[in-house]
């Protein structure tokens, strides 16, 4: 396969993270052949508004088509498993969305699949793909922070700040036992582990619901709409609202971490802080073309993305010049250039810069250890299985 312009893409889910998946893609070039929706009228209507040539009726029909080289998975959390898993068997790149599955026993047997496959396997965690995170992963590996022993921060939003706010994802049955710790807080999780190399250890975990009844729409909601509809079903909530969660790496380190979808004014924020022996470095999701470094015996830094000043996978994620800011849209551009490259080599290269099968996993026992500590009230450990793609010291 000689470039990007020659692959054949297909996207299942119509709402907003598959319309962000069809723009980023057709920015570095790739052909979208079709979309495969919640209904057939959905993915007609989405299809013909975004320009994309076909609306597929069934999932079958999806597979049938043999233009068709990879496979983004953006329906609810709920269907991830049966779709990768068929996409997997019918020798099909695939990229899903997180989680990978609703449970880890299920993300297991993907990892499985994927081993046994020759195909690209990733899952979008795309907060990896801001080029200054990129750049400080290959820093903190080359010793830049000394040894890492905290790691601080946060991830808010306010989206579903009111009793009216609703979405599938607040349905246990179709988002998964776990919401925002899941939703959002598998990226900061992902993130922190990516960044410093070290795989969490352990646990402990505090979720609250502090809305246990909300008003659901009679009609659909897509995520982030605005509309509101006068008739609503009240419906007891079962998934938290928010979680505070303490941490221990494999190499020793300590961590904490706030996560909550009812922030007011928090429209979109991730933050950390991470403190090695002889350096620190800070981001913030909301300012992400800067990179904070602290020093004790010397000013402090403020590093702006720039590609002449940044380490190597830095440059590769940055495509814009400095000056220029890059957000969210961006990642998901820089991710697909990452993850197509490979598509184009023929396979997954030996270290990839996304997530692959084995890190969704991971998030996914790291989940299975938060919702066993808010049980229990105890630390929990966090068991790896050896082919996750971080390392250890």
């Amino acid at each position: 396969m000689s470039g990007l312009s020659e692959i054949g893409t297909a996207v299942i889910g119509s709402g907003f993270i598959g319309t962000v998946h069809i723009e980023a893609l057709r920015r570095i070039g790739v052909q979208v052949h079709g979309l495969l929706g919640s209904s057939a009228d959905r993915a007609s209507d989405r299809a013909a508004r975004l320009g994309v040539p076909r609306a597929y009726g069934s999932f079958e029909e999806l597979l049938d088509d043999e233009r068709v080289t990879v496979v983004h998975v953006t329906s609810p959390n709920h269907l991830h498993h049966a779709h990768v898993r068929q996409i997997v068997a019918a020798g099909r790149h695939v990229v899903c969305e997180k989680p990978l599955a609703m449970t880890s026993t299920e993300s297991a047997e993907l990892v499985e699949l994927a081993a046994a496959s020759d195909r690209v396997t990733a899952v979008n965690f795309n907060v990896r793909f801001y080029a200054l995170n990129q750049h400080l992963r290959q820093f903190v590996a080359e010793g830049g922070l000394g040894d890492v022993r905290l790691v601080t921060g946060h991830y808010f939003q306010d989206w579903l700040l009111l009793d009216t706010d609703w979405n599938w994802r607040l349905e246990p049955e179709q988002g998964g036992a776990l919401r925002a710790v899941a939703d959002i807080g598998s990226h900061w999780l992902d993130l922190m582990s990516f960044i410093t190399g070290q795989r969490i250890s352990a646990v402990m975990a505090d979720l609250a619901t502090f809305i246990p009844v909300r008003h659901q729409p009679a009609g659909p909601v897509e995520t982030f709409s605005l509309d509101r509809s006068t008739e609503t079903v009240p419906r007891e909530i079962r998934t938290e609202d928010a979680a505070t969660i303490l941490l221990r790496f494999a190499n020793g380190a300590r961590g904490t971490v706030a996560i909550s979808q009812l922030s007011a004014g928090r429209k979109n924020s991730l933050q950390y802080e991470i403190d090695g022996s002889t350096s620190a470095a800070a981001w913030d999701s909301e300012q992400p073309d800067r990179l904070w470094i602290g020093h004790r015996g010397r000013p402090n830094e403020q590093l702006f993305r720039d590609p002449a000043l940044m380490t190597r996978p830095g440059r590769a994620a940055a495509a814009l010049p400095a000056g220029h800011v890059e957000g969210f849209a961006d990642t998901f551009a820089a991710l697909f250039r990452a993850i197509y490259a490979d598509v184009i080599a023929g396979g997954m290269s030996a270290e990839p810069p996304y997530a692959t099968f084995a890190d969704g996993h991971a998030e996914m026992l790291v989940g299975d250890a938060v919702a066993e500590s808010a049980r229990s009230g105890r630390w929990v450990d966090v068991t790896h299985p050896d082919a996750i793609n971080t390392k250890e010291d």
